[in-house]
């Protein structure tokens, strides 16, 4: 009887080998550019759904917007809030076919479940607000900007790991 939990008939699927999932990711770039001129994101579609939340509130506010105006009267008809609903169905779907699907608040052990939270949430206000200010999240600056060899977008992967790595021996002790 084989022990290892991936490849049991109940358990998860085994992952995709990363490199094999590195060269289909790098078609899926060259086929969006090939099929609509530009690269991948998702910092956008995120964007423009709450430029079409806050404009069922407040109409006027959103289309006299520097930012959100400029969008017109549907900020939803943009290709990446295609995409990103796409990305949300698909990583679903490929989740509960690879029987993934386990709700879990996973934290270290000196964490509280409401610090988990908490931090998690702060986490992701700040990096989507960094998306928007830096004009592309991570996807959009590793991916298309770093596929085109844009400068900013090389300078920004190699800050990401350095901070990445930087920031992490100060948690470590909060997953250990």
């Amino acid at each position: 009887m084989n022990s290892d939990p991936n490849l049991s008939s109940t358990g998860p699927k085994p992952h995709l080998n990363p490199y094999l999932a590195g060269v289909l990711l790098g078609l899926v770039l060259l086929a969006s550019f090939l099929t609509l001129g530009v690269g991948l994101g998702a910092s956008a579609g995120i964007a423009r759904a709450g430029a079409s939340l806050q404009s069922c509130v407040m109409p006027r506010h959103v289309a006299d917007s520097v930012y959100f105006g400029a969008w017109g009267e549907d900020p939803l008809r943009y290709y990446l809030v295609f995409m990103f609903v796409g990305t949300l169905l698909g990583g679903s779907v490929s989740a509960i076919l690879g029987r993934r699907v386990q709700p879990q608040l996973e934290r270290g052990p000196t964490a509280s479940r409401s610090r988990r939270i908490l931090m998690a949430l702060a986490g992701g206000v700040l990096a989507g607000f960094a998306s928007r200010v830096a004009a592309g999240c991570t996807s959009g600056q590793g991916l298309t900007g770093g596929a085109m060899l844009a400068t900013g977008s090389l300078v920004f992967l190699g800050a990401m790991f350095v901070s990445g790595y930087a920031v992490a021996w100060f948690v470590r002790r909060q997953w250990q």
